[in-house]
């Protein structure tokens, strides 16, 4: 069953549109994490740190899905039970449709969500996915059985992992920048400022003395 879906924007991670929830048996908290943690997906993709491609994030007895086509991600939640295949089927048919609007009102969406047209589409192609066992999806887990190709595969907690050591060492060098005060631009600005005229007047005079003590001594 899909339990979450969203269709964002790669440039900034903007979640666009979302479709109708379907939880069952869950609590509101429950499906409000497997959310953030979309969204966190999501932002990711957009920082580079995971492929803009396809992929499939493993978490608890779920997994994330994603596909990335012309700078929009189509990610969504399936429990692990269910046909992989079927489930980029599932995206790829979202992709398709959305592909039919004009892209235009994509790039101006400001406010995260209120991409409202996409959440009906959402729906509708959601309502084809919910019985594995129809025609319609059987012929489409045995077509082109020999072109199945692997899709990189991971745990979202690896994920989280890599995110909170990159932040820790950004703070660790911004913390660094902050504590070096004499090589902080606006202080080795006014260093070089205050100090290079003066370095300069001092060679200058070293050496016109150094020249004037040589020629005293071709006149000796």
């Amino acid at each position: 069953m899909v339990k979450v879906t969203i269709i964002g924007r790669v440039s900034d991670g903007m979640p666009l549109a979302q479709g109708p929830r379907h939880v069952v048996n869950e609590e509101n908290d429950v499906l409000t994490t497997y959310k953030q943690q979309a969204e966190f997906i999501l932002k990711e993709i957009s920082l580079q740190a995971l492929p803009s491609s396809k992929m499939t994030i493993l978490v608890d007895h779920h997994c994330f899905n994603y596909i990335v086509e012309n700078g929009i991600c189509f990610l969504t939640l399936f429990e692990s039970s269910y046909p992989r295949k079927l489930a980029f089927h599932y995206l790829q048919d979202l992709q398709l449709e959305f592909e039919r609007l004009d892209r235009s009102l994509a790039d101006r969406i400001t406010k995260p969500y209120t991409f409202i047209k996409l959440d009906t589409i959402i729906g509708n192609i959601r309502k084809q996915y919910v019985d594995t066992r129809t025609q319609a999806n059987l012929s489409k887990l045995n077509a082109h059985r020999q072109k199945d190709v692997d899709i990189r595969t991971e745990e979202l907690s690896l994920i989280t992992e890599r995110r909170r050591r990159a932040e820790m060492i950004e703070r660790m060098a911004e913390a660094h920048i902050s504590t070096s005060p004499i090589w902080g631009s606006k202080r080795l600005e006014i260093i070089a400022l205050k100090w290079t005229p003066i370095t300069i007047l001092l060679v200058v005079a070293s050496v016109l003395l150094w020249t004037g003590l040589i020629l005293q001594d071709d006149f000796l």
